[in-house]
């Protein structure tokens, strides 16, 4: 493992590198970079991935970081490629026996198809690879490095990562016969959760919500297992690490990880959320990050079709995303105001028809139109998304059914105002309907068992296919008092009732200046807690088993930032930004966002099994700058709304005894 960080920490290097920036320099200098002949004039090279690598570097690289690093052509393991044997080759792949077989074949012939090879494993290379490796003669001489870089999740946002488990909700909380699978995936889980740490060089406190119950009496659902089995997995991993001879792996605690699932919040993937990001992913027809956008034709015809991708490297997004969809407008209508006042090409461009141009405005018209455009299309791109948005939530009658989901999680609204709004608004959006019933069946656990529901579901008239969604939001309940086998089937608390059905308590400090924005995920509390060191201790146990001075430390002392992590958060000299002038280049935007965080207490890792939500995501960025810690979102997958809500359809029940639980 390379300490190129920490080596050259101490030359000068400021800048604090939150986690998605030490994934990507970790990409292109610890392993691009090093790759590379002193001797050679041309440090031209292929770079060869597989079809899970190549996700993980577009993730965090663009095509142009990559080629900056000397990579000429990007290359499919799996596909037949050309021999080019006066170029190097840099084999980032994961380690598995086909992967080696096809190394082996391009570079241990009497022909090989590359001068020599560089190899990078994207995890632990298994001990029988190692040796099929090394019974090849031919391949010693022409192998220059090989290395393990244990960098195998996406790092899809600067504090967010998955593991690309996208069937995990059908896989673990399926059927019986889904058990295998469900073990399969929780261990290729556990292994790129661990990869995670490896690669920053971290050393967590992994703690996990333990089951609700743990009576033999009581059936256990998967569910209310997986925290527990993908806690001890992953514990498994880093001991391993940590017990490795040539890897500076931290020895002693540096950072915090909490293992939770889907069960811990049902409402946070369906709930609508209201923020620009959210609505952005919920409303429009997105692929991923890719947004299809009208613009004017230049030639005076119909408007063409143009690709945006909303990522960090856009400023406007940068700074809306996170913003309740009014305040958005509010502010984007704000700064299209001050740019044309400011801008004197937008000046320009609005008073065309007052009269002829002289030769000195057109002059500097043309000086400054390069800039102008730019910011001009950013921003006339935000302003009709805004627009496009607003126009859906008028038509569709959103703000009525978000103002009752709301009501619903706050216990403020029942049964009663379910039906009103279900017979007084029958022209709603089916999905709308769909989602205010499944966080009624929420907050209304005890309408399961009987007609009450079935009866919504009629009034609602939804299809088969919509009520079996609404009927599988059980699934991730977990065991519950209602969940007794026949000995305590009758153990329910009779004053439940007398209670709000509400899950949430408006969070006391927290004024919303938007009735729509009172909606928070549960990890809110449960981070703030974990920082605070109030977690309970039976409800989250600690795999490392700390001693009590690791509990029952005061508040203040929780609050001074531990052991830091091995690999320096500080900004090597090679890995330093080009200076930019503009403010609007990704390295710019990087440069701002961090510039925040250069005195950091030590990370937070919350992972979620079974999907996390854009809520969830926001949380993270906010907690981030009230904690001054960073908050790390890892997942299965991130999904919106209608992604989790297809994939809920397609669960059955599945429960078992403790006999079944293998940690």
């Amino acid at each position: 493992m390379s300490m190129s960080d920490s080596e050259t920490s101490s030359q000068g290097g400021s800048d604090y590198k939150n986690f998605r920036q030490i994934t990507r320099d970790r990409l292109l200098y610890e392993m691009l970079r090093s790759a590379k002949r002193p001797d050679s004039k041309s440090n031209w090279k292929v770079l060869i991935m597989d079809k899970v690598t190549v996700k993980i570097m577009s993730c965090s690289c663009k095509m142009a970081d990559i080629t900056d690093e000397g990579v000429s052509l990007v290359e499919d393991i799996n596909k037949r490629r050309q021999p080019l044997p006066t170029m190097d080759a840099v084999y980032y792949i994961q380690p598995t026996k086909e992967n080696v077989r096809i190394l082996l074949s391009d570079m241990a012939g009497r022909t090989p198809l590359y001068r020599d090879a560089y190899v990078f494993f994207s995890s632990s290379v298994p001990k029988e690879l190692v040796n099929y490796i090394k019974k090849e003669p031919n391949l010693k001489s022409r192998l220059r490095a090989m290395k393990e870089m244990n960098l195998e999740y996406f790092a899809i946002d600067s504090q967010c990562f998955i593991t690309d488990n996208t069937m995990a909700l059908g896989e673990l909380y399926g059927n019986e016969e889904m058990t295998r699978k469900g073990d399969e995936c929780l261990n290729v889980m556990a292994d790129r959760i661990a990869t995670v740490f490896a690669s920053l060089l971290e050393f967590p406190f992994v703690r996990y919500r333990a089951a609700k119950s743990l009576d033999p009496t009581t059936m256990t659902t998967i569910c209310d297992l997986i925290p527990t089995k993908l806690a001890a997995a992953v514990w498994n991993c880093l001991m391993k690490y940590k017990s490795l001879k040539n890897f500076n792996f931290p020895q002693t605690e540096t950072c915090d990880l909490l293992i939770l699932d889907r069960s811990i919040d049902q409402i946070a993937p369906v709930i609508h959320e209201w923020t620009y990001d959210a609505m952005c992913r919920d409303l429009l027809n997105m692929d991923g990050n890719k947004y299809v956008h009208e613009v004017a034709s230049k030639t005076g015809g119909r408007p063409e079709k143009k690709e945006v991708l909303l990522e960090d490297h856009d400023p406007v997004w940068l700074e809306m995303r996170h913003l309740h969809i009014a305040d958005a407008g509010e502010r984007l209508h704000n700064k299209m105001t001050s740019f044309v006042s400011k801008n004197k090409a937008a000046q320009m461009h609005g008073s065309r028809g007052n009269g002829e141009l002289s030769t000195r405005d057109l002059q500097k018209m043309v000086q400054a139109l390069p800039q102008y455009s730019e910011q001009m299309d950013k921003l006339s791109l935000h302003v009709d998304i805004a627009e496009k948005i607003n126009k859906i939530i008028r038509e569709s009658g959103l703000k009525e059914a978000g103002q009752l989901e709301q009501d619903l999680v706050f216990g403020d609204a029942g049964t009663k105002e379910v039906i009103n709004f279900l017979r007084t608004k029958i022209d709603a959006p089916r999905e709308s309907k769909l989602r205010l019933l499944m966080i009624y069946a929420a907050t209304h656990p005890d309408k399961f068992e009987s007609d009450t529901l079935a009866k919504l579901m009629e009034l609602a008239g939804l299809p088969d296919d919509d009520r079996r969604a609404v009927y599988n939001m059980r699934f991730l309940q977990g065991s519950s008092d209602s969940k007794k086998s026949s000995l305590g089937a009758f153990s329910l608390k009779f004053d439940a009732h007398k209670k709000k059905h509400g899950l949430r308590k408006d969070r006391a400090g927290e004024e919303s200046t938007w009735q729509l924005s009172r909606f928070y995920p549960m990890i809110e509390d449960l981070i703030e807690k974990l920082s605070k060191n109030e977690l309970p201790k039976n409800d989250y146990p600690c795999m490392n088993d700390p001693s009590p001075t690791f509990h029952g430390r005061s508040q203040s002392e929780s609050a001074v930032p531990p052991a830091q992590s091995v690999r320096s958060r500080r900004t090597a000299t090679w890995a330093r930004p080009r200076d930019s002038e503009d403010g609007y280049s990704s390295d710019s935007i990087l440069r701002h966002t961090s510039s925040d965080f250069k005195k950091m207490g030590r990370r937070v890792f919350v992972f979620i099994v079974g999907g996390a939500t854009r809520s969830e995501l926001r949380v993270c960025h906010k907690l981030t700058d009230k904690l001054k810690r960073e908050i790390v979102l890892g997942s299965s997958c991130l999904d919106d709304p209608p992604q989790f809500i297809t994939k809920l359809k397609l669960l059955t029940t599945n429960e078992l005894s403790l006999d079944d639980l293998e940690i």
